[in-house]
């Protein structure tokens, strides 16, 4: 597998400089956050640090995330960044807004977002932000305006066995079918390959409300053996994979190589590496890109 310059990251994760410089107090304002980087190995990017890692691995451009935070001022402040990193790297870094989906703010702040630039929302976390699947009207003015705006929701989903990790939380698959039958016409993502909802769409039922998800991969080499890729091509077809890293949690140029075991066909190489994304997250300059 050769890796071109239009490849596309579909989820990264960074975050402005003066955050990372005052971790310490940000572990005191958020649970989650403290749960996931109280570590001080724990690594937080920048978006210069972004565009290092893309060099090294010859992605043209990537879709940044920020952090599921609670509160909604600590939302308003990281979507400034990121529609900052963007307008500072056109073509290279796209984002998505983050924001507290049952706060009454949340759908005014994705409106806000989109008027700056947001390819959609997300990376959401039902465990750090304190909503449940299985009451997704409490969603639904969020849902609204992504409809509306026809812009994706970035889903953290986990997987119900397996080891425990920081962050992986009771976001599981039986939970988010849920969310998912409540609002059919949403186009939404599925972080972490859907924690394995793929597999159950070989059940009629499921396959029915989850015919608007893609899945991506980020952070994949961390809970499974990359023949994960494949069986999901296998299962959903190539127009619902999206190729993603989870950057910093894993490195750009070592997924891409591991990537090159996963079996990927020709044809389905463009789709996965770049044309999905360009699709789902209407990147500009993108669209059919990555073959």
């Amino acid at each position: 597998m050769v890796v071109r310059p239009s490849v596309v990251d579909a989820h990264v994760h960074i975050f402005p400089p003066e955050l990372a410089a005052s971790r310490d107090a940000h572990l005191r304002r958020d649970l989650w956050f403290e749960h996931l980087y109280a570590n001080p190995k724990a690594r937080i990017a920048t978006a210069e640090d972004l565009l290092a890692s893309m060099e090294r691995a010859e992605v043209g451009q990537s879709v940044a995330c920020g952090f599921p935070w609670r509160d909604p001022a600590l939302c308003h402040q990281h979507n400034d960044y990121l529609a900052e990193s963007a307008a500072a790297y056109p073509g290279r870094i796209a984002w998505l807004a983050t924001v507290n989906p049952t706060d009454p703010s949340a759908a005014a702040e994705a409106e806000r977002c989109f008027t700056l630039g947001a390819s959609g929302i997300g990376e959401l976390n039902a465990d750090a932000q304190g909503f449940d699947f299985r009451e997704p009207a409490a969603l639904g003015a969020l849902v609204e305006v992504c409809e509306a705006w026809e812009r994706p929701i970035l889903f953290h989903v986990s997987e119900p066995l397996g080891h425990i990790y920081p962050g992986k939380g009771t976001a599981t698959p039986e939970r988010f079918v849920t969310f998912l039958a409540a609002y059919p016409s949403l186009s939404v993502v599925a972080a972490h390959g859907g924690g394995g909802l793929p597999f159950y769409e070989l059940m009629p039922e499921i396959a029915t409300v989850t015919q608007r998800v893609v899945y991506d991969s980020a952070a994949s080499t961390l809970l499974y053996d990359m023949r994960i890729v494949r069986a999901v091509l296998d299962v959903v077809g190539v127009d619902r994979v999206l190729m993603a890293t989870d950057f910093p949690v894993l490195r750009q140029d070592r997924f891409l190589r591991r990537l090159q075991d996963a079996g990927l066909r020709d044809e389905e190489l463009g789709p996965v590496l770049g044309g999905n994304a360009a699709r789902v997250f209407h990147l500009h300059g993108q669209e059919g890109s990555g073959s």
